[in-house]
């Protein structure tokens, strides 16, 4: 079976899920289907083909740089059987393809563009670009891949003109041999965290839908013998960047142990901090699945997050972690709320460690790549069966 698998991240450029999500279901395709990968970047390799926006548009609105980047993968598929995008950044490119080549086109949506207006920040105009083109996308795929049941959900409330019978569920996974406990601590103290003191963390990008203000505020309510570590980067916007900067600064001039770490870290250093964190924090306020959950999860690590989207299909309340309601009419009641959980488990180690131990036990029962890989191919033969 010859598929052309499209996506915006690819490594070594990986800065949120849906890139985790391709780079692993990539790995675990390979042996399944005969697999070209298409991303944006310079250069190629074996199965890799690289694509970069037209120099011509060089200083536009982003989502015309993507439409350009769109049409040269699209170009580029000729002899696949079908084509697999990943995010909106790739949708265009697997529709188009689809009407040039004649070949079926299954989509897997990591998010929706509807259900993040804060977009309109960064892309202005463009946002409106980008949901015309995931619209357009989603309502001629042969199939959707949703990955998480409340993902279907909303994919169904938002393009009500989408066959739900063409929406299938395939959750993210999990590499349980890359992710698993570290009981080094050398990278802690390269990066001045405490080993001797409980730490929240949070891995995320600096935008509205991490919810990492939130976070911020909450800090406020944490015992202040506990640590508060940010991999927090790539902000999407100035406007949100200057939030952030002035929230941490606030926050650090009335507590000590906040510590911000901008650049992105290398796996093997983000797997040691998720390991020795006493609870990891995930307020977004928008989550179809929330594959950092999962990590740190693998990582034998409690988790507090929203309630919101995917997450409670992957942190069992209770159980790997705890959960927050999270309204959008009373942020402040989230915060407090947020506060008080990561308080609970952080100051009360022998629960948290319990839920750490339950977290691994559910990631590596329930989230491997290789099962993932499998049902996303079984997606495949069926499409290909009702296509010929």
């Amino acid at each position: 079976m010859k598929v052309g698998l499209l996506t915006r991240e690819y490594p070594p450029d990986v800065y949120g899920g849906a890139g985790v999500h391709v780079e692993f279901l990539a790995r675990e395709l390979r042996a399944l289907v005969d697999l070209d990968v298409h991303s944006w970047g310079e250069g190629g390799d074996t199965g890799l083909l690289r694509h970069r926006a037209w120099p011509a548009l060089d200083g536009a609105n982003d989502a015309l740089r993507t439409l350009s980047v769109d049409l040269s993968m699209a170009a580029a598929l000729t002899g696949r059987e079908l084509i697999h995008s990943h995010t909106w950044y790739a949708a265009l490119a697997g529709h188009v393809g689809k009407l040039l080549h004649g070949v079926p086109h299954v989509m897997t949506s990591h998010s929706l563009e509807p259900l993040r207006p804060w977009k309109a920040e960064q892309l202005g105009g463009g946002y409106a670009v980008s949901s015309w083109a995931e619209r357009t996308a989603a309502e001629a795929a042969d199939a959707v891949i949703a990955v998480s049941g409340a993902m279907r959900d909303d994919i169904l409330a938002c393009y009500p003109a989408v066959d739900p019978a063409k929406v299938r569920v395939v959750h993210n996974g999990i590499d349980t041999e890359l992710y698993r406990p570290d009981p080094g601590v050398d990278v802690l103290e390269r990066l001045g965290v405490d080993p001797g003191r409980p730490y929240a963390l949070f891995v995320g990008r600096i935008t509205r839908q991490k919810g990492v203000p939130h976070l911020l505020r909450a800090a406020h309510e944490v015992d202040p013998d506990v640590q508060l570590v940010l991999c927090a980067g790539a902000p999407d916007t100035p406007r949100i960047d200057a939030e952030f900067r002035e929230l941490f600064e606030e926050l650090s001039r009335g507590r000590a142990g906040v510590r911000w770490i901008p650049e992105m870290l290398p796996r093997p250093d983000v797997v040691q901090l998720l390991t020795h964190a006493a609870v990891f924090v995930c307020p977004s306020v928008y989550e179809p699945l929330g594959i950092v959950n999962l990590e740190a999860m693998a990582c034998g690590t409690a988790v507090v997050a929203s309630r919101v989207g995917g997450i409670p299909e992957v942190v069992a309340d209770g159980a790997t972690g705890l959960l927050v309601p999270y309204e959008e009419k009373d942020p402040q009641g989230f915060e407090r709320e947020l506060g008080q959980l990561v308080n609970a488990l952080a100051t009360d180690p022998v629960r948290a460690r319990a839920m750490g131990e339950a977290g691994r036990e559910r990631a590596l029962r329930e989230f491997g790549w290789d099962a993932v890989a499998r049902r996303t191919v079984e997606v495949y033969e069926e499409i290909l069966h009702d296509a010929r």
